[in-house]
């Protein structure tokens, strides 16, 4: 990649996002867009309307600085409602303008230039700058399809003195992995062993279709030294609203929030009384979301199969890989730039999310948050793309 000639060194490399180069893409080619994770119809009613209601009752100047009561309030009865975890409302939990805001104030606030992060690739590409602008760097631990689990002596080996924290992601993007409650206790007994924070983005916890998913702060010696972190835009399928939270000790939100402080210092005042409405849903809700995304799921990789790619089935997320190889295809980064104008349809290729491009050089994602139509002229459109 040529170098930018004013962009900082720790930032060398990263550039546009691949989501903005392939929505961008869709744009211009008139493509169905299946590279970028937003859903192609808006949320519950009752979630907008309290957003509006908001608006007009005039929540439109700053709001404080932890986010609004309500939304704190709903986010720690949520934490105990659905996994047993409690946080103080009003000194454990922090409102973020999403949970990409709430990992980036969380290395920032928590690595010094040298440390290291201990992460599972492919990794969602903001993991990467977040950590670069901190001045550390990632330390993978790589996971393989076609189940994507991992050794713990690759795990352990990981660990150095450099180690700072660990940042996990389930259910994991871009695969769809949950890892499972084996998996996790072995990670949080190398984090109790070495005394390692964890940082967990836990924004699919909802949209789960096989296994369960479990937070990793409810494991013995984690729920201290663990910063757990969602949003709403995934759940309640308002991407654009930007809202999200950090849920943690005191100490560890009083460190998160001096650094994010200083990003946006607030963000989405009205938005956060809708997601607050979001979360009171009834528990019927969170469950009829995970089968209609799982329907789609299964609607996407049966399409994809018959279209002649290797499918690898998520477990959970928006999100699902497939191999091109079987297509004749090997590179594919050039096989989503190429694929928009040769058949109509934008993907997103997973090589931008490992350090080691060629473990995911064969490996493409397609999301499947759409209606079930553009699904299925996505489909039509990919058959006959074998060379």
């Amino acid at each position: 990649m040529e170098r930018a000639p004013y962009l900082t060194s720790r930032l060398q490399g990263f550039g546009e996002t691949i989501f903005a180069e392939m929505s961008a893409l869709a744009l211009r080619t008139g493509a169905i867009n299946l590279g970028q994770g937003f859903p192609d119809v808006d949320g519950p009613g009752e979630v907008a309307d309290a957003a509006v209601a908001a608006i007009r009752a005039g929540h439109n100047q700053y709001p404080p600085g932890i986010g609004v009561r309500e939304l704190r309030h709903a986010v720690a009865v949520h934490q105990s409602q659905f996994w047993d975890l409690d946080y103080d409302p009003d000194l454990e939990v922090l409102v973020t303008a999403g949970a990409t805001e709430a990992i980036a104030a969380s290395l920032l606030a928590l690595c010094d230039v040298g440390d290291e992060v201990l992460t599972f690739e492919p990794t969602y590409d903001s993991y990467g700058a977040c950590a670069a602008m901190a001045g550390a760097t990632l330390r993978v631990v790589t996971l393989r399809p076609p189940d994507y689990t991992f050794h713990s002596t690759e795990l352990r080996a990981a660990v150095t003195p450099k180690t700072r924290l660990v940042l996990l992601n389930s259910p994991h993007n871009p695969t769809g992995k949950v890892f499972s409650r084996d998996e996790l206790e072995e990670i949080a007994r190398v984090c109790v062993a070495h005394d390692l924070v964890a940082v967990t983005d836990e924004v699919y916890e909802h949209l789960v279709f096989e296994g369960d998913h479990v937070p990793l702060a409810s494991f013995p010696g984690m729920r201290d030294r663990t910063v757990t972190i969602s949003s709403g835009g995934k759940t309640f399928s308002f991407t654009g609203w930007k809202v999200g939270w950090a849920c943690s000790t005191p100490e560890l939100i009083e460190a998160i929030r001096t650094a994010k402080q200083f990003l946006t210092y607030v963000s989405s005042g009205p938005f956060q009384y809708g997601i607050a409405a979001g979360l009171a849903l009834p528990e019927a809700y969170f469950s009829t979301i995970a089968r209609e995304l799982r329907h789609k799921r299964d609607r996407l990789c049966g399409g994809l199969t018959e279209a002649g790619l290797d499918v690898f089935p998520p477990a959970g997320t928006y999100f699902v890989t497939a191999d091109i190889r079987p297509l004749g295809w090997h590179d594919g980064l050039a096989f989503c730039r190429l694929l928009p104008e040769r058949c109509g349809v934008v993907a997103v290729p997973n090589a931008v999310f490992y350090t080691n491009r060629d473990e995911g050089r064969h490996l493409v994602r397609f999301a499947f948050c759409k209606r079930d139509e553009v699904l299925d002229e996505a489909v039509r459109r990919l058959k006959g793309i074998a060379r």
